[in-house]
């Protein structure tokens, strides 16, 4: 495939516990056939049910791409057996209104409306909600649409005390991200044709 790795954004958010082990085995797997992971969890829902979360290096991710990794993590899970009981297995995409993992994920989010959690008190609390203004290295800063009495407007939140992020579905961010889906879309679907057209049994023959 035309789709290549990208280096250094690797996610900033993690799991911890067994989702954690389970992301340990299956990222990898992903990493090689193109997939990133945006998020693990197994939860009570349907008896048990493990979600993973995931998308293409260039955000797309179809109905046949989640199934194609379904088919891939699962026999890998069943040889490393993290999870003792029996369970149900979910691969999804992220969604419009997904949860924010990697630096860039925050840095596409910019100018759209955010809910943060912090892990310890930032300008005296841990919850925001509001705008993402800015993107950076070290961290993001978001003005809140919504302040309580003695709450400064605009935070900085360095990523390292981040817990979660999630994107609040607006019109904006739908157009916008629809937007890109269908450009990545149209892009993947050009390197494919390239590679294609290079790889026929006429190509590099000199006979």
């Amino acid at each position: 495939m035309g789709t290549s790795k990208p280096s250094g954004d690797d996610r900033i958010i993690r799991e911890t516990g067994i989702d954690a082990r389970i992301a340990q085995i299956i990222e990898p797997v992903m990493r090689s056939m193109g997939y990133q992971l945006v998020r693990v969890r197994l939860s009570g829902q349907n008896g048990l049910t493990l979600q993973i979360m995931a998308e293409r290096f260039d955000g797309t991710m179809t109905v046949e791409d989640c199934e194609e990794v379904s088919r891939a993590v699962s026999p890998v899970l069943d040889v490393e057996d993290p999870i003792e009981k029996a369970y149900h297995l979910e691969v999804s995409s992220p969604g419009i209104d997904r949860p924010m993992v990697r630096k860039s994920d925050f840095v596409h989010a910019k100018g759209h409306l955010a809910k943060v959690e912090t892990s310890l008190m930032v300008a005296g609390r841990k919850r925001f909600k509001g705008k993402i203004i800015e993107a950076g290295e070290d961290g993001i800063t978001i003005e809140s649409d919504q302040l309580s009495y003695g709450e400064e407007p605009v935070a900085r939140i360095p990523y390292d005390a981040l817990a979660d992020a999630k994107l609040i579905l607006t019109d904006d961010l739908i157009r916008e991200t629809l937007k890109r889906d269908k450009a990545a879309k149209k892009a993947r679907k050009l390197d494919d044709d390239v590679e294609f057209e290079g790889d026929g049994p006429d190509a590099d023959n000199d006979n």
